[in-house]
């Protein structure tokens, strides 16, 4: 055998295990190294919150970077989004203590005269359509444009680095909720 054929084949062998340790990686494993050891984290953002059934008064800061989030836009005034509570009921019982779920609007919500919802009436509509996990307020938009809302319902599914791994809008049913969830977990 010769020389020149003899490295050709180690060099072969060499592409190929290297190949096949790729290929047999958890490619998000991967990546979540690359982002931890670069820096590459979202930009975040704080929002109101709402004293409401699961929720309380405050601020919170999204995406968090210590887990998933899920992100959830509506209105109250959005029949599909009121169509769509219970799928989100669901979704949150079953994935609810791996991800942070959160639900923001960016109705006018307050209590002056040009408000079009009080706290206390999203707060009543919140329990009335079983809301229990964070509700936020969107009163700049920015959230919204940061995660390109397109319509409402809006979800957006958030890995644990801030970058996200699904959005679509929409009724979801709570399989697709879910399904979309994980791809951030």
């Amino acid at each position: 055998m010769r020389r020149r054929d003899l490295l050709a084949g180690l060099g072969s062998l060499g592409v190929l295990a290297t190949g096949g340790v790729v290929a047999s990686s958890d490619v998000s494993s991967l990546q979540s190294r690359i982002r931890r050891r670069f820096g590459d984290e979202a930009e975040q953002l704080e929002v109101e919150t709402v004293d409401a059934q699961g929720s309380e008064a405050g601020t919170i800061v999204l995406p968090s970077l210590e887990q998933p989030t899920f992100i959830d836009f509506f209105g109250t005034w959005c029949g599909p989004c009121i169509k769509q509570m219970p799928a989100l009921v669901e979704a949150h019982e079953r994935l609810g203590e791996e991800v942070l779920f959160v639900s923001v609007t960016n109705e006018n919500v307050g209590s002056s005269t040009g408000a079009s919802i009080t706290e206390a009436e999203l707060a009543d509509w919140w329990a009335e359509h079983d809301g229990n996990w964070t509700v936020g307020v969107d009163r700049t938009v920015e959230l919204a444009e940061r995660y390109g809302l397109q319509g409402y319902p809006y979800a957006v599914a958030v890995d644990e680095y801030g970058f996200v791994q699904w959005s679509e809008g929409g009724i979801k049913s709570a399989d697709e909720l879910v399904a979309g969830i994980e791809h951030a977990i």
